[in-house]
């Protein structure tokens, strides 16, 4: 999942350790969030967001890669009326 976080910390000016003090995270887990090398978990994504007063999806950019969805095979539902 591509991010923007860079350029947004880029706009406020503001290094990953302030952003990552700011959210209450590790400074690593802002650099691997930034690398693609970690997803934040949905709370973290909102609170990014909610810091950089951007959507979520202006944050975070889906890839046709995350978009990979399994085949799921419909069962029927046989019932029996008594």
């Amino acid at each position: 999942m591509k991010n923007t976080i860079r350029i947004q910390r880029a706009i406020k000016e503001i290094t990953q350790e302030q952003l990552a003090e700011a959210l209450g995270v590790a400074r690593i887990t802002i650099n691997a969030v930034e690398l693609k090398k970690y997803a934040p978990s949905a709370l973290l994504a909102m609170r990014m967001a909610k810091f950089f007063n951007v959507t979520m999806e202006e944050l975070f950019i889906l890839e046709e890669t995350d978009l990979n969805f399994k085949e799921v095979q419909e069962k029927k539902v046989v019932r029996v009326h008594e």
